[in-house]
């Protein structure tokens, strides 16, 4: 003969609201402890990044100093006319092409 025991239907569906209760208790906790460290792994990363920001900001090189200033217009066209006048002595430049040469250093 079997014996049933009272309450088995009452008693299982305890035991279920137990073990789940549990196991949603269980459950949030480990989702909190992710979220935390992954907020904490979020954080170090950022202060890591801003770090290498200043360093890179504190290490840049100056930036490079500007070009000497040209020399004067007028002393490049005096060695420009000079240079057109020996060629034209050489025989290397017609006086059309002097000429033509002379015209456009003097027009700038």
């Amino acid at each position: 003969m079997m014996r049933r025991r009272r309450g088995g239907l009452v008693r299982t569906v305890g035991r279920t609201a137990v073990i789940a209760g549990t196991a949603s208790a269980v459950a949030g906790g480990v989702s909190r402890r992710q979220s935390n460290k992954q907020q904490e792994a979020a954080a170090s990363q950022q202060s890591a990044y801003d770090q290498g920001l200043a360093d890179a900001q504190a290490a840049a090189p100056p930036p490079p100093p500007p070009p000497p200033a040209a020399a004067p217009a007028g002393d490049d066209m005096v060695g420009q006319l000079t240079k057109l006048g020996q060629l034209r002595e050489q025989g290397i430049l017609t006086d059309a092409e002097f000429e033509a040469q002379k015209a456009k250093i003097l027009a700038g």
